[in-house]
Formats: structure tokens, sequence, C-alpha cells
């Protein structure tokens, strides 16, 4: 097999036309945005999934994602790109990568990363490539690492060393799923961690193991490899997806988004899960000394999230705001799927905590507060209320209660807190246009006498950050354009309201053209 990949490494197809021909020559353009989201990041048409490149190059953010452009489902994928000087207002730039050589031409530009180095942009990649079915026993694809620089930001050019990784002949590695690469500066050599899984005979691979695997390089171009530094053990999944690796507040926290974890009672009910560990990095050894890991999202629309280190030292991150195996109701718009908002990463007492960046602030406008609001009954307050906003509330947990988002006529999403077990879910059974994953998602919570609650909504979704970034919750809903309503509901008792604000929330991200 290595023979055979090595031998197509060398068959580079001719450059297509420029990248940025790829918007005028899409046939896809929005047409209706009542679900378009007027501050996360989405496609200006056609698909968008994972988030790639997440970097920091000339003082400002750049961010691509998997991209489909021609239609609003999956296809070939190509990078789409969006730049920003703050996080929070974001400009749309040509179409970064399409898949034009033979390491990439069949499958696609898979997910990877982005970093600076001598005053250029480089992003590292997956190239894919779909192979006939010999039979069980052979690979059907080749997934190789390949790099594009560019010194303006915008344009990227493909080097003529790719594929500049290949996987490993290791008895213990996957030639099939290898993929995702992120990369990352180190005491003056580069490291890449990719995502695999261990060998197996079964096509799907759901017989196999996770495992993220670590290359080392001075030059960005040559590659060794380096170890396995973790993989799976019992529920953990059969293969680990888009991998990460900050170090944040002295702990080295490893992200990733194993594929085929079980459920576990209501845990790990999404179709594929995100998730982090806390450990060390033996950068001499490769081995990744770790505990178990925890979900990073308890919500039903979180995926390969990626993170980058912001110009000022945090640790930012910023994921699909969607899940696979899903309905997208709004690809009948002319576009499909979103990022969530960035999110400050904190490890506190041993977790993982997750906090709306700062940057979000901006944003707000038209502030409406109350205080000590004590009621007995389902309840709305004047100018608390919108489709685009944010809410923060502090309540009593004495009793257990809902409110209500997004509300009017049937249509509501409904966030509820048990007292008696401290569960804090999500409902969206009601939450508009068909949703194939309906029913709830739940967290629990550490006992406490109140709990604080900050909400982000956008036209097609909601997520919640729970008592400064204990856990949070992020999820898509589909309502009118006239459900704005947001009414608090007592349940079993008053329910004590010590403080609520809302603010509109502006535009973050260009609006579409629509047809």
């Amino acid at each position: 097999m290595l023979a055979a990949t090595a031998t197509a490494a060398c068959l580079i197809l001719p450059v297509s036309s420029q990248v940025d021909a790829a918007i005028e020559r899409n046939p896809v353009q929005v047409t209706n945005v009542r679900w378009y989201p007027a501050y996360h990041i989405a496609p200006y048409a056609g698909w968008a999934n994972d988030p790639n490149g997440f970097c920091t190059y000339k003082g400002e953010y750049h961010f691509f994602y998997q991209h489909y452009p021609y239609a609003t489902h999956w296809g070939p994928m190509h990078w789409g790109h969006v730049v920003s000087k703050d996080l929070v207002h974001w400009e749309n730039l040509p179409v970064a990568l399409e898949p034009d050589h033979i390491y990439d031409a069949s499958g696609g530009c898979f997910s990877g990363s982005g970093i600076e180095k001598d005053g250029k942009l480089y992003l590292i990649y997956t190239g894919h490539v779909d192979l006939p079915v010999i039979s069980k026993d052979y690979a059907d694809r080749i997934e190789s690492q390949n790099v594009a620089v560019s010194s303006d930001g915008i344009n990227f050019e493909k080097i003529a060393e790719n594929p500049v990784i290949y996987a490993p002949q290791h008895p213990e590695i996957s030639q099939s799923d290898f993929r995702d690469p992120k990369v990352w500066l180190h005491n003056g050599k580069y490291y890449a961690l990719v995502g695999s899984r261990t060998p197996t005979v079964d096509p799907a691979g759901t017989e196999a193991q996770g495992q993220i695997v670590m290359f080392e390089s001075n030059d960005l171009i040559n590659w060794n490899f380096k170890n396995i530094i973790a993989c799976a053990e019992g529920n953990q999944g059969f293969m680990w997806e888009c991998p990460n690796l900050a170090n944040i507040d002295n702990c080295d926290v490893l992200i990733f988004s194993p594929q085929g974890v079980k459920p576990e009672g209501n845990k790990f009910l999404n179709w594929h899960q995100s998730v982090y560990i806390l450990g060390k990095m033996n950068y001499d050894t490769g081995v990744y000394s770790h505990g178990n890991f925890e979900l990073l999202d308890y919500g039903f629309d979180f995926y390969a999230p990626q993170v980058t280190q912001a110009l000022d030292g945090r640790t930012i991150m910023i994921g699909w705001l969607d899940m696979w195996a899903g309905k997208f109701p709004e690809d009948t718009d002319g576009w499909a799927c979103q990022m969530t908002v960035p999110r400050e990463l904190r490890v506190v007492n041993n977790k993982l905590i997750s906090l709306p960046a700062k940057e979000l602030e901006s944003l707000r406008q038209n502030e409406t507060s109350y205080q000590n609001c004590v009621i007995n009954k389902k309840t709305s307050l004047k100018n608390i209320n919108g489709a685009v906003g944010e809410l923060i509330t502090t309540i009593d947990t004495k009793n257990s209660f809902d409110i209500e988002l997004r509300a009017g006529g049937s249509e509501k999403t409904v966030f509820s807190y048990d007292a008696k077990t401290n569960i804090f879910k999500i409902n969206r059974d009601k939450s508009g246009a068909s949703i194939p994953t309906k029913g709830y998602r739940e967290v629990k919570l550490a006992p406490a006498d109140e709990i604080n609650l900050r909400f982000f909504l956008d036209r097609s979704s909601i997520e919640v950050f729970i008592n400064e970034g204990e856990a949070v919750m992020s999820t898509r809903v589909y309502p009118k354009e006239t459900s704005t309503g947001i009414n608090f509901v007592p349940r079993g008792g008053e329910m004590n309201i010590k403080d609520v604000t809302f603010y509109t929330l502006g535009e973050g991200f260009p609006q579409p053209k629509v047809k």
C-alpha cells in the first residue's frame, strides 16, 4: 500500500482556476434570511461543517471551515474563509482551498489547522482520496496530510512536496482513517496531532479503538512519526477526529471528537461527541498522561471544535453548531450550518470551563434590566424578548422552574431546572421547523443556592453558559420569525429571579444578498 500511495504523490494535476472563481460560479444563493445568523459564522451560501485553520496571522484572526459552495449538502470539501480583528465582526474572504490535486481531488480538502511561519500563513490539511473497494482487507481511501502557503493570508498555493505526511507503517495505526492535523510550535520545534484509529478488518472501522498520533518537524515540510499519544479504552469510540492540544493554566488539555461512543444513561446521546481530557504531554516520549474524558458541550449541536491562542494569550475555541445524521431546515434557503460563538477556555479546580469571549460584549445594544422579581405563575417581562439577543439571569434554586425562549403560539424552546436533582435540561420538541433529533439533553450541576444563566440567541440557535462556565449547552432551533417571546415559568413554588438583563445584539457577521 505504501508503494502505491508514494507513486500517487508524484502525480500532480494542473491547478484549477483561482479560488475566488468558486464564488462567481456558485449556483447557490441565499433566498431567505429568516434563520441566517446575525453574529455566528456561516457560509455565504452552500454548505459548511467543521472549523479549520483557526489561527492568528499578522494581528488578525483567520477562521476557515469545511465548505461545499455548490449545494446545501456535503460535497467534495473546500475551505471557506473569514477574517476578523476582534473575534466578533467577521469579513468573508475568497475560498482558500479547492480539491484540485490528485491527493485531494476525488474526496476533498478535509480538516486541518493554520500557523504563521516566517511571515507566511501555512495551512496543513487532510487530502482525502476515495479508492475502489477491492475487499475488506484493503483500505477504501487514502488520507494524507498536505500543506498550502500564503504570503497575503488570502491566496494559497499547495506545495510541490505534498503529501508531507502519510499514515506510518505501524501495526497499531489504520491506513484508512488518518486525518485532521493540528499543528503548533513548542520549544522551537513543530508538532502535529492527527486523528486515527487502530486497524480492523471491519470496513466501517467500528471494531477499532480511536487514537491520536503525533509527528514532529523543524520546517513544517519534513515530518517524523513520534508516537501514539493516547488511545481509547472501553466506551471511548472507534475513531478520534479533530484533535487539539492546548496548554491552559499550566495544564495540557487534549480536545477531540470521538465517533462511536455509546450512550450512558442520558449522557452521550448525540450521534458523535466532542470531549476534553486534562493531562500532561511528554514531548520527549510522545506520550500524553491523562484521566478520563468529559463532554465539552451538553446540548444537541456541537462538534469538531478547534482552538487557537488569542492575541492576548487566552485560549479561544469555536465549534460546529450542528450535528451529523440530522436534517438542516435552512438548506431550503440556500445555506446550511453555522459555528458557535467564540468561547474562552480556562482550567479551574481540575475542570475545563467555557466562557463567552469577552469581545461578544461589543455587540450589546438596548439594555433592559429587572431585579428581585418573585413570581408564582408564567410571566413575561416588558422588553425581555427577541430573536437576536443576550439574556443573563440569576435565579434562586429553592424551587424548580422553566424558561421558554423563542416562544410564540405553539412554539417554544424550554430550558428547565429541577431543584431536587440539580439537573438542567433543554427540550426542543416545539422549537419550530422539523429537526429529527427531538427530546431533551441534560447536565447535572453541583448543588448551589442559585444558578446563573447566560443565553446567546440568534435566529436559528441558542447557546447557554451555566454558572460561569460550569457547563454549556448548544442547540439549533427553527421557529417562526414572530416567535420572540421569553417566559419565566415557576414549577412547584415561587420563582425568585434575583436579576435579569436582556440586550439586543448587533450584527457581527456579513448578511447575504438575498436572491
